[in-house]
């Protein structure tokens, strides 16, 4: 008994040397198969001109802003929607356009539902105190729209006392405010826009280009009227904290500007491009 013990032990021991000696070469092994399975997902997960090492670049928007985001036939389209899709291409990553409401946009991005937002957000020193904008990717301006057959509105002067429409949670409350207090607050300016050839509206203050397009595609019998309120820069806003995106962000942006990308998204959404330029330096 004690003999059969004693050679097992003999025989645990030989198995222990070979063990240590055999160690070495498995721990070689396995560094080198870790090593080649990170080389390869830093290859597949981004663009290594952008650094990028993510995979999704999910950015949000209301979906319901036409001709910037929308649906048509349940699928989301727009300025924004394939300006988004170039810039993901761009950093090697892959789009994935996502919807929110407009007034909680910014509380999603903060609680993480996506990366980004590219949802024609005009960029205010109040905003900027809780997310970081990009550098402008369309220009645009605050326009008042009156009905085709309106004739007694032909300045922003005679809004006063008029019942004004504009989107909830937008800069344009405040100035539709400093001409009247019968403001009426939409989901949509669309719909808002419809609503003035109905006599429900005197007027709608919103975004030149969602007006423009309207008149061009002839869906509503609008004009605009004036000069334009503002001139506001649209920016794609991300977390604080998310620095390194934001480069990609604007490096990606400058790259499909000088590659005629952006042109062809624009023109073929307003017929000209509409990234503008920056405001006049004023002392």
């Amino acid at each position: 008994m004690q003999l059969g013990l004693r050679c097992q032990a003999n025989e645990v021991s030989k198995g222990g040397n070979e063990v240590k000696r055999k160690l070495p070469f498995v721990l070689g092994l396995l560094l080198g198969l870790g090593l080649l399975a990170g080389c390869g997902s830093l290859t597949t997960s981004g663009n290594s001109d952008f650094g990028g090492k993510q995979k999704e670049f999910a950015y949000a928007m209301s979906g319901l802003y036409k001709p910037f985001n929308f649906k048509e036939n349940g699928q989301l389209t727009g300025f924004d929607v394939e300006i988004g899709q170039a810039l993901a291409e761009k950093m090697g990553m892959q789009p994935e356009p996502v919807t929110n409401p407009w007034e909680t946009l910014i509380q999603g991005l903060q609680s993480r539902k996506y990366d980004a937002i590219i949802g024609s957000m005009t960029i205010t020193e109040e905003r900027q105190k809780a997310v970081q904008f990009s550098n402008p990717y369309y220009r645009s301006g605050a326009q008042v729209f009156v009905a085709e057959f309106n004739t007694t509105i032909q300045s922003p002067n005679d809004l006063k006392g008029k019942k004004i429409g504009v989107v909830k949670a937008s800069t344009y409350k405040k100035l539709a405010a400093k001409y009247t207090d019968k403001i009426v607050e939409y989901d949509s300016d669309i719909t808002a826009l419809m609503d003035l050839p109905t006599h429900r509206l005197d007027a709608v203050i919103t975004d030149q280009m969602v007006g423009f397009r309207m008149i061009k595609e002839g869906a509503v019998k609008i004009k605009d009227v004036g000069q334009p309120l503002t001139q506001d820069d649209q920016g794609i806003a991300v977390r604080k904290e998310d620095t390194r995106l934001l480069e990609q962000i604007n490096r990606a942006l400058d790259e499909i500007i000088k590659d005629g990308t952006y042109q062809k998204i624009s023109e073929k959404w307003f017929d000209r491009n509409i990234l503008g330029e920056p405001k006049p330096v004023t002392n």
